[in-house]
């Protein structure tokens, strides 16, 4: 077997998780994951002295599942906030490094950033605000953004943060659905040049969610605003002293509630706590990215999404320095991300496969014309890969010097269940298996372990980063993940393990085709697609059909340089037929200059679908980036 990467002895001398795993007598990733799963008990514990965690009190024992695994509960009797644990480094090393879209920086130091903490704290406290309250969190990706999620942990509220892009009844209903009594906004942000007024759009959402009495408003862009009654500028907040105190909380008392941004339905409220999430977030970052104390970590995201908590809450708490930038990933131009890196001193990188491809339009001299050296690790989550995107990035991006961690999870996992690392050798679009910690599985239709086919994704024990259910709905959280199989956490997602033992996600279940009998999930069409050469990207929908049941509706964008036609669309059902079988050939290939997604760079396959249909109700559409695109494909279907 060839791979694409191999750990070179700089990878392996510097390795925490070999360093880790050997600590504790495994020398090889087989035998670390296996003691992981059958030994639970000493495992953690050893995670939680790796990653330095802060005790108030220490625990008794790691975990107890005797009400059933779904509501395991963890380090018990301990006491811990999670904020000492990210707070405890250094004063004076960076702790963030802040870039907005129109070209402001700023530093803020490890002893900047605790004082900052504590003086918010105090305003928050001042304001009335206590343990348990809930508080929407409305920013963009600022150094107030972190502050402010740190100093709610530290006073033992609950911050719900909140996708900087949203429309006022996405916001009002996160808040109702919460009772939020407090909402942290700013006064707007730039995007792509343009004024995003958040204020504006926080007023309209407040008026529809009674119970905020509060709003504090950061003056991110200097405009000049009008506060309204109960309203308060983010500089009155932070003159009202210093908080040293930091809430006595227990491993399980809520932090975070975190909204999934569904296509269909109310979205779902995932509780995360003190000893859950932040402890999964760092974990996953020691030993799947290698990151340490002093490196430079920049996920492209957004607070909204789980990777923003997650480059915050565990980027901090491994002492690194973490980037936060809140514009486009192409704007002024197609070189903004290379420049990012070489200007910061990047040494570990996250972004989409699907911004990626977005990014690839515009060939390889914006990504040359800067220095990449500081390039560390290359990290991948939110969308399954195309080999060729997959390529790009590893080869022209990391120069096929730096590895390409691929990583999948989910918002109620507070991080990865498969992953990459860098002890470990590289197959592209792959995984090299589970997150250390994770008992994945692949199941058939009847829960059984499965192989040498596609199956569910499956998690057969309990992981501290898992949600305690969704707000206030235990029966949705069972319906949703633990219902299917007796105590196994069905994930939603098509995965598949190959000869080699590396694993794949072949597409969310939900969006599985079934095309005359046979089930496939759209990722392997998206594939199949993309290796033609004209095609940039692609999507795959199925939609009914008399005699198959399903058939495959494919949307191509194309490089630059082809032209749309009757023959490119053949030859592009001709490339899947040929990889796929003639069974799986698409019955319609429909061009398109844009695909709906999200701004964290999700392709929507299902607003798609309901779109191409003709459907009145497209479900949420929230979190869409480029509604043009949702109008385009529903003339196509006009056009049929």
């Amino acid at each position: 077997m060839t791979f694409a990467w191999s750990p070179t002895d700089p990878y392996l001398q510097r390795s925490r998780l070999r360093r880790f795993a050997e600590a504790h007598g495994h020398h090889d990733y087989a035998s670390l994951q296996r003691w992981s799963i059958e030994d639970q008990e000493p495992f953690w514990r050893a995670v939680d002295r790796d990653i330095g965690l802060v005790w108030r009190t220490p625990y008794d024992r790691v975990l107890d599942s005797s009400r059933g695994i779904p509501w395991t509960t963890w380090w018990l009797g301990g006491r811990m906030n999670y904020v000492e644990s990210a707070l405890r480094h250094s004063p004076s090393r960076t702790a963030i490094i802040f870039e907005g879209e129109e070209g402001v920086t700023a530093r803020i130091t490890y002893g900047e950033l605790a004082t900052a903490v504590r003086r918010c704290a105090a305003g928050l406290r001042a304001l009335g605000i206590r343990a348990g309250d809930r508080v929407g969190i409305f920013l963009p990706l600022t150094p107030e953004c972190a502050i402010a999620t740190l100093a709610v942990s530290a006073i033992g509220a609950i911050f719900t943060p909140i996708f900087s892009g949203y429309a006022s009844d996405a916001i009002a209903g996160r808040l109702r659905d919460c009772d939020a009594t407090v909402l942290i906004t700013a006064d707007g942000f730039r995007r792509r040049g343009q004024v995003v007024p958040m204020k504006e759009t926080a007023d309209a959402a407040v008026d529809r969610a009674p119970g905020v009495r509060t709003v504090i408003v950061v003056p991110r862009l200097g405009r000049d605003i009008r506060l309204r009654h109960r309203e308060v500028s983010w500089d009155y907040i932070m003159s009202q002293g210093s908080d040293e105190t930091i809430a006595d909380t227990s491993p399980e008392d809520p932090y975070m509630l975190i909204y999934t941004s569904g296509t269909t339905g109310r979205p779902k409220g995932a509780v995360h706590v003190h000893g859950g999430f932040p402890v999964k977030a760092a974990q996953d970052q020691a030993h799947v990215f290698d990151l340490q104390a002093g490196d430079v970590l920049w996920w492209f995201t957004d607070i909204g999404w789980m990777m923003g908590p997650w480059l915050i809450a565990g980027g901090l708490i491994n002492g690194a320095t973490i980037v936060l930038y809140d514009g486009a990933p192409d704007y002024p131009d197609a070189s903004r991300v290379w420049s990012i890196v070489e200007r910061h001193h990047v040494t570990h990188l996250g972004i989409s496969p699907t911004a990626i491809r977005g990014l690839m339009r515009a060939g390889e001299e914006p990504v040359r014309r800067h220095d990449r050296s500081s390039l560390f690790v290359l990290g991948s989550t939110g969308e399954p890969w195309n080999p060729e995107p997959w390529w790009w990035y590893f080869g022209v991006v990391g120069e096929k010097r730096a590895p390409l961690i691929n990583y999948s999870g989910g918002t109620e996992c507070s991080g990865g269940i498969l992953g990459c690392t860098t002890w470990t050798p590289l197959k592209p679009t792959a995984f090299a298996g589970p997150v250390p910690g994770i008992a994945a599985d692949v199941a058939d239709s009847h829960g059984r372990s499965l192989r040498g086919a596609v199956g569910e994704l499956v998690i057969r024990k309990p992981w501290p980063g898992m949600t305690r259910g969704f707000w206030r709905d235990p029966d949705k959280y069972l319906a949703t993940y633990w219902n299917r199989y007796p105590n196994v956490w069905v994930h939603g997602d098509w995965a598949r393990i190959d000869a080699d033992g590396f694993w794949y996600i072949e597409g969310r279940s939900d969006d599985t085709l079934k095309v005359a009998g046979k089930r496939i999930g759209p990722a392997e069409v998206e594939s199949a697609a993309t290796a033609h050469v004209a095609v940039l990207e692609a999507a795959a929908i199925g939609v009914p059909h008399e005699l198959k049941g399903e058939a495959i509706v494919v949307f191509a964008v194309l490089r630059t340089g082809y032209e749309s036609s009757a023959a490119v669309a053949h030859e592009i059902g001709e490339t899947i037929a040929e990889r796929l079988g003639r069974p799986l050939r698409p019955d319609v290939v429909r061009f398109v200059s844009d695909l709906p997604k999200t701004r964290n760079a999700k392709i929507l396959r299902r607003v798609i679908r309901a779109a191409y249909l003709g459907k009145d109700d497209l479900g949420d559409l929230s979190s869409l980036e480029n509604p043009v695109a949702v109008e385009q494909i529903k003339e196509l279907r006009v056009a049929t």
